[in-house]
């Protein structure tokens, strides 16, 4: 897990530092809007199976949200 560059007091992020937290962050915009979407389904609050099993129902929700 990598977390972004912090901009030092009184100094600018040099140009590196920037394209290194773009590029994070369009890594980890897919994957925050997937669980968003997973958190809002009431089928993930309400279900009556098996972990394993919504483990892998969410898994593949994960993967068609990326692909989309």
């Amino acid at each position: 897990m990598s977390t972004g560059i912090k901009r030092r007091p009184l100094q600018e992020l040099t140009l590196t530092e920037k394209t290194l937290n773009r590029a994070l962050a369009a890594a980890r915009a897919p994957v925050e809007r997937g669980v968003a979407r997973l958190k809002s389904w009431q089928i993930f609050r309400r279900s009556r199976c098996s972990p394993n099993r919504m483990t892998r129902i969410a898994k593949a929700v994960l993967t068609l949200e990326r692909q989309r």
